[in-house]
């Protein structure tokens, strides 16, 4: 009898192992995807808002503020995961000359229940990104 209560609760904190696994599987393959997808399309969205009439008439690299956040969106929207809950994109400095941006992405990965308990997770990459040219 005792070995069959020693079987039960084997398998129940398996169960629960399993559980915990699988859910901070999901949390750091989102924070990767999202930081890396974050990453790249920051850099193409400021190499398209570069000013060339500005570079060709001063020699000077700038940037424009909407272009940029005209291409981050369209970019991003065009590349992101559906299956997450929700994106939050906050632009908190957009620099024109030097071309300076600092952006936050907020992802709700989903509401889990543990024992009665929802809990909502969220995870936010923020970015400050500087574009540097070779003179």
């Amino acid at each position: 009898m005792k070995w069959s209560f020693a079987q039960v609760g084997l398998v129940t904190a398996g169960l629960v192992g399993i559980v915990i696994i699988l859910l901070f599987q999901q949390i750091t393959v989102n924070n990767e995807q999202d930081y890396y997808l974050l990453r790249e399309v920051t850099e193409a969205a400021m190499l398209d808002s570069i000013d060339l009439a500005y570079y060709r008439d001063t020699g000077e690299v700038k940037m424009i503020q909407e272009k940029f956040v005209e291409n981050f969106v369209r970019r991003f929207a065009e590349s992101v995961n559906y299956t997450s809950t929700g994106y939050s994109i906050r632009f908190y400095d957009i620099m024109e000359y030097p071309p300076k941006v600092s952006i936050i992405i907020e992802t709700g990965v989903g509401t889990y229940t543990i024992y009665g308990d929802a809990e909502n997770y969220d995870i936010a990459n923020q970015l400050d990104a500087i574009l540097e040219s070779k003179e």
